[in-house]
């Protein structure tokens, strides 16, 4: 493994300041990447624990949590695959492709990726002065350009690279970028070189629709460039102010269950139910809004709701939901399929009748929980073609996904109501 670092310094913004401090120091120890606060931090009275499960508030170097080998508050501020690629491409150019990205240190991609990064924690060599690695003004066009360069393995020009740094934080694999205007920011997500239908248009699809459902979820649009569809959503992490921008701190549900990457398959709905009780605030509305989440996740095939794909943002005291992003329908073969988090009694299956059985941890009862799924299953056939529309959604894109990733009847077996759903509703609306 190479490293460019052996330590560095990590800078936050606190609730609702415009300007970054210096909370304390991540350096490499051996395997492992070991935090502690500064003493100018201690010492502030606004001062609040990164996150207090994992790295409280007090002095000295503070041990990792069993099977982590990097404070999961800070790796959630690391770039994913797809930064980690474009990191790599700028280092390695036309080698990238054959460099194995566990090759390049933790301190290094934190180092390499760009300030603007999601929650509001930031990377920097000084522990006194604050320099922000800020993105070139490129064009919606240039930016995918630069996605396409680097999925192909084709070397960025400096130009391409420092825009396309810029959004090497955000998290996921496919092609992304960060963009700013109207006084709001956005995460600009691309369709891909490999995608065998429009994979962009079917999220904005379900992200709409989840919006018409009632679920709390990131505001979409649509745009072209390069001739290529574009998702623009708009960013929950950052207020505009008067003075600057606020940052908000998130942690993922990944962090939040003390689990990694590689404990990744152990994340359960049920144990983040029960955090959800006790650590967040209003804790009746956010589990039904949880259910209602995995639930349309089923309809709408998202079998990737992994746990990084949940967040609360974090204020030093409470958590509180933020809202759904990454709703992606996925392909669908055969009759079974499983979501990536377990949703309770090891049971992690694709079907409604899951989510019934589940209820009582999100304190819903049966009725309650049935009410939400027939709720969902009219407001998607309601708004179907209506959004479609919305998205110049193809015919054969269309025909692609009903029955197939939305509303696969599948989902309903073992449920009575699966019966008649796949009688009244095997053909598009």
């Amino acid at each position: 493994m190479t490293s460019d670092y052996s330590e560095i310094f990590v800078w936050i913004w606190l609730p609702g300041e415009t300007e970054p401090v210096v909370a304390g120091k991540l350096s490499a120890q051996g395997q492992q990447y070991l935090f502690y606060y500064g003493k100018s931090y201690l010492e502030r009275d606004n001062a609040i624990a990164l996150f207090d499960a994992e790295l409280p508030l007090r002095q000295g170097l503070i041990p990792l949590l069993p099977g982590l080998v990097i404070p999961g508050c800070l790796r959630d501020a690391a770039p994913d695959a797809w930064g980690r690629r474009v990191i790599l491409n700028k280092k390695f150019g036309k080698k990238a492709s054959g460099v194995d990205p566990a090759a390049v240190d933790e301190l290094t991609y934190l180092m390499e990726s760009g300030s603007d990064r999601i929650g509001a924690l930031d990377f920097q060599l000084s522990p006194t002065l604050y320099e922000p690695r800020s993105a070139s003004n490129a064009s919606l066009e240039e930016l995918a350009e630069a996605t396409e360069r680097v999925e192909k393995g084709i070397p960025l020009t400096d130009e391409l690279a420092q825009a396309l740094q810029h959004g090497t934080s955000i998290g996921g694999a496919r092609p992304k970028a960060m963009i700013q205007g109207g006084g709001k920011k956005f995460v600009a997500k691309f369709s891909s070189t490999s995608d065998l239908y429009s994979v962009v248009k079917a999220e904005y699809v379900a992200m709409r629709l989840a919006a018409l459902a009632g679920l709390d979820v990131a505001p979409v649009s649509l745009q072209r460039a390069a001739s290529k569809d574009v998702l623009i959503v708009e960013r929950f992490d950052r207020i505009a102010t008067t003075q600057g921008w606020q940052r908000r701190l998130l942690l993922s549900a990944l962090t939040l269950l003390k689990l990694d990457e590689m404990m990744a398959r152990y994340a359960s709905y049920e144990d983040l139910a029960e955090l959800v009780r006790g650590r967040f605030r209003k804790a009746p509305e956010t589990l039904k809004e949880l259910f209602s989440r995995i639930v349309f996740n089923i309809l709408v095939s998202n079998t990737d709701d992994h746990a990084r794909n949940h967040a609360a943002f974090w204020d030093g005291e409470m958590f509180d939901l933020t809202p759904a992003y990454d709703i992606c329908p996925q392909p669908r073969h055969g009759r079974t399929a499983s979501q990536a988090m377990i949703i309770s009694d090891n049971d992690r299956s694709s079907r409604i009748v899951t989510c019934v059985k589940a209820a009582p941890h999100f304190l819903l009862s049966e009725k309650e929980a049935l009410q939400i799924v027939d709720q969902q299953i009219h407001c998607i056939t309601d708004n179907w073609t209506a959004v479609c529309d919305e998205a110049l959604l193809s015919e054969v894109d269309r025909n692609l996904l009903w029955g197939n990733q939305f509303l696969n009847p599948f989902v309903f077996e073992g449920l009575a109501l699966g019966k008649s759903f796949r009688h009244n509703h095997n053909q598009q609306p």
